[in-house]
């Protein structure tokens, strides 16, 4: 161990270049972003809280455009589960782009989109066979719904509170991770959205399904942005089980469970629940935009009744980069990945004490008035990446390289906070 993997900090952060690269991106960007500014800065009573810009990265190491090194503890929103820029992955890549950078999805697909989808059929539960690609979680979850709604003939949709389903307009309504991304908005999103309590007693489920407009039962086995909260004990294969007597579809948003996440293929299975349909992506192409909604035959033939025209599709969906980044994800996890995310699951633990959740998708209490936003600035400074999990927790969802000694040094940044 020389520590080139540890933090190091050149100067404050942010630094004067990320402060002037910040300036042109307010200028040219959503001013959304100066908000947001000017709401953390006056959360945390600093002066400015300008982010750090991102440089470059590798394994778990990320550096800013300062030359400060930092471990990240967030995997980018969950994605880099194999680690930033892995070998295979930069290799599938770079062949790829030697041979076919752009097809024709549907009406002419590549090769690297056909051996995917069947790749992708091996690696999850023999039922969910059948999948639709497309480029983010928003895309997949739209994917789910059109589906529901094909199968079922059934307009309604039963989410839980605390959901985080993406922001793209057919399913900004789901979420209420954060009440504010959806509320300007509230009337043109889904007209019959209904939420029940995260964890809520499974006959307050049946109760909802009795009526018979429920056409699809949407729940995340742990949810993310809503905290970090596993489902309860048994709570997901009883959701499945009255969904499907109600003649409704029940999928999985593993988003960012899924893809090995929590040490399984899909968290879903840990419980042995095997949905209708699953959502898939963040992790699953290793850093490119790529996700997938797998489903079962008789889910997914509801599509059948199309007159020959693709009625979902996009330019770039199954884009041939993504696969093949996909297809070398895939190999990883079949030559020990997963193994390797539960050995680490038990440093996390080793390291930093009891976490909530599960695999490397964990959040830590931080204590009674220790304010996580606050704590995560403060990581910051010392060279670590980490998201709140809520006001008083931090996630923890780094890349399965994260090492013992990276471990050690964010135990003792966690201690040196006030």
């Amino acid at each position: 161990m020389d520590g080139l993997e540890l933090p190091a900090m050149r100067g404050p952060v942010p630094g004067p270049r990320a402060r002037a690269a910040i300036d042109i991106l307010a200028t040219h960007e959503c001013p959304a972003i100066i908000q947001r500014r000017a709401r953390r800065a006056a959360a945390l009573g600093t002066a400015s809280d300008d982010p750090i810009v991102w440089d470059r990265a590798v394994g778990a190491n990320v550096w800013d455009v300062d030359g400060n090194r930092y471990v990240d503890l967030t995997s980018g929103f969950g994605v880099a589960l194999v680690g930033h820029r892995h070998p295979a992955v930069v290799a599938a890549v770079e062949r790829q782009l030697g041979r076919l950078i752009h097809a024709m999805g549907d009406a002419w697909p590549d090769a690297s989109r056909i051996e995917l989808l069947g790749r992708l059929a091996a690696f999850a539960p023999p039922e969910l066979s059948v999948a639709i690609l497309g480029l983010s979680g928003s895309d997949a979850v739209d994917a789910a719904i059109k589906t529901a709604r094909l199968a079922t003939d059934r307009r309604g949709i039963l989410v839980f509170e605390g959901a985080y389903h993406g922001l793209a307009l057919g399913v900004l309504g789901l979420q209420s991770a954060r009440p504010a991304f959806s509320e300007p908005f509230a009337d043109v999103t889904h007209p019959a959205i209904t939420k029940l309590p995260w964890g809520c007693p499974p006959d307050v489920v049946a109760a909802v399904l009795a009526e018979g407009t429920i056409g699809l039962v949407l729940v995340e086995p742990i949810q993310g942005r809503g905290g970090i909260r596993p489902a309860p004990p048994g709570w997901l294969a009883r959701l499945a089980q009255l969904t499907r007597a109600s003649g409704a579809l029940f999928a999985l948003d593993e988003i960012q469970t899924g893809m090995g996440r929590t040490g399984v293929p899909l968290a879903g299975g840990s419980e042995g629940v095997v949905p209708d349909l699953v959502c898939v992506g963040k992790a699953l192409a290793g850093g490119f935009p790529l996700s997938a909604c797998l489903g079962t035959p008789r889910a997914m033939e509801a599509w059948g009744a199309s007159t020959g025209e693709a009625i979902h599709t996009q330019t770039f969906l199954g884009h041939p980069i993504g696969c093949a980044a996909a297809l070398a994800v895939l190999d990883l996890l079949e030559g020990g990945l997963l193994e390797q995310v539960q050995e680490r699951a038990g440093a996390l633990e080793a390291h930093l004490g009891p976490l909530r959740g599960r695999g490397l998708m964990r959040a830590l209490e931080l204590g009674e008035g220790i304010d996580a936003l606050a704590a995560s600035r403060a990581l910051l400074q010392r060279g670590f990446l980490v998201l709140p999990a809520g006001p008083t927790s931090l996630q923890i969802v780094p890349p399965v390289c994260l090492t013992d000694p990276q471990l050690g040094a964010l135990a003792q940044a966690l201690r040196e906070i006030p």
